[in-house]
């Protein structure tokens, strides 16, 4: 039986410029096996399937999953990925520019326990243009908005998501927009492994609604 990695997420809105229209989302899981990734994104949902594990630093293989519908459409074509030792992350363009929020990334109204904001690049949206300076910098050269480098010929990948960054620092992009981000540990201290078994609770900004509890 598959298990959840932890999943973090935080947002930007614009209502002019659409590189500020856009989703964070980081997943926690230390050594996926690359040829065993399969990540498929459509306007409206979002689904990842990955074995992770590393016999010589003591981690287990076991196999991971999640999906989710989206709360409004992305734009697949115009969304980033990028794998990494410790994270897989993605920057996901929002199909329709609005200067709000969206109250949470899910369709459904439902809390997700592995499922959590991201402090590390997480503002407020009266705060957002203090940020806009920092996220300039880390978004320089996204213009072509294709296919991060360093995920080589992986297959299983969906959402048309293609063609490449011109050797731009993905690490480097991520850490200039709001700090370290999905790159460090979070702040529940799971640096090493996936936050399947935690009971925290994710009491950051999002979700602006309440949400009840995921089912079984």
């Amino acid at each position: 039986m598959s298990k959840h990695p932890e999943v973090l997420w935080a947002q930007r809105s614009s209502e002019t410029d659409e590189k500020k229209n856009i989703l964070y989302v980081t997943v926690n899981l230390p050594d996926i096996k690359p040829e065993t990734l399969d990540y498929q994104l459509t306007p409206t949902h979002i689904s990842l399937k990955a074995k992770s594990g590393n016999a010589d630093k003591g981690l287990e293989e076991h196999e991971y999953a999640f999906e989710f519908d989206l709360f409004d459409e992305v734009a697949p074509e115009e969304s980033l990925k990028s794998l990494t030792s410790r994270h897989f992350v993605l920057v996901l363009r929002k199909k329709e520019k609005k200067a709000d929020f969206w109250p949470r990334i899910t369709k459904e109204k439902v809390k997700f326990p592995w499922l959590k904001t991201d402090f590390s690049k997480w503002v407020d949206e009266d705060e957002q243009e203090e940020k806009a300076a920092e996220d300039d910098l880390g978004m320089a050269g996204m213009d072509g908005m294709g296919d991060m480098g360093g995920m080589g010929g992986m297959g299983g990948m969906g959402g048309g998501m293609g063609g490449g960054m011109g050797g731009m620092d993905f690490e480097q992009m991520m850490k200039s927009m709001g700090g370290a981000g999905g790159f460090e540990p979070s702040a529940s201290g799971s640096s090493d492994a996936p936050g399947e078994d935690e009971d925290e609770d994710d009491d950051g900004p999002p979700p602006l609604e309440e949400a009840e509890p995921a089912k079984a």
